[in-house]
């Protein structure tokens, strides 16, 4: 019998379909768990009933831990097990701001070196996430808009960019999915995502850098108006 950290589960991601482990599918499940606001921040992660609940033993859920607690998502604490870490309003302002930067940096990049048919697979996901936004399916439209962004970086071909982007993004996924809470706000997303698309295709690489720059920094604005705070309080 095969090693169950060996097992693969096909993901379908609009429209394709990617073959996952059973550690990766563990730890893209918990990311999500995190980021829907299902396991809370601050709150302490009952091992039993997660391992219930995704169908699995103990041992590739606390292997998961191990690489969100690296991520900065959890922490380990002695006699406590995983606690989902607390993200605060300063932490949140500061890496958007860094955020921003990489992938605007990345988009530019990604007009020079993306392939014609990586850039019709943006296009494809783009069009999947619009379908999501008209069907007002939250969740299923914020996966496939984060898959937009990491592709974005990693068609860019720089490895460093790549690793830096991958931490910062990893944790600041509750942020940015609850800073669609507000119509308004979601609205003004789709609408960065439309002229972005276009400057892609058309490999217009300060377009992409200013749109992308642009629309990771808004996301600091619509997530203040999410807490109910001023965004002008840690400029």
């Amino acid at each position: 019998m095969a090693d169950p950290a060996e097992q693969t589960t096909a993901i379908d991601l609009g429209g394709r379909i990617e073959w996952r482990s059973l550690h990766e599918t563990v730890v893209a499940r918990l990311r999500d768990l995190i980021a829907e606001g299902q396991l809370p921040e601050g709150s302490r992660i009952v091992e039993r009933e997660l391992c219930d609940q995704l169908g699995v033993s103990r041992t590739p859920l606390r292997e998961a831990f191990k690489v969100l607690a690296s991520e900065g998502l959890v922490e380990i604490l002695p006699n406590r097990g995983a606690v989902v870490t607390r993200l605060s309003p300063r932490e949140a302002h500061d890496m958007l701001a860094v955020l921003a930067r990489l992938e605007a940096f990345a988009g530019e990049l990604a007009c020079t070196h993306a392939t014609d048919a990586e850039l019709r697979g943006l296009r494809d996901l783009h069009g999947c996430m619009m379908e999501h936004y008209r069907q007002r399916e939250k969740l299923e439209y914020f996966r496939i808009n984060q898959s937009i962004h990491v592709e974005i970086v990693r068609v860019a071909r720089n490895d460093v960019l790549r690793s830096t982007h991958g931490r910062l993004h990893a944790r600041m996924k509750r942020s940015r999915f609850r800073g669609n809470d507000i119509p308004d706000n979601w609205a003004a997303a789709v609408a960065d995502h439309e002229e972005l698309i276009v400057a892609l295709e058309t490999r217009n690489g300060r377009l992409a850098h200013d749109v992308l720059r642009r629309h990771i920094e808004a996301s600091w604005t619509r997530l203040a108006n999410s807490l109910a705070i001023d965004p002008a309080t840690f400029d």
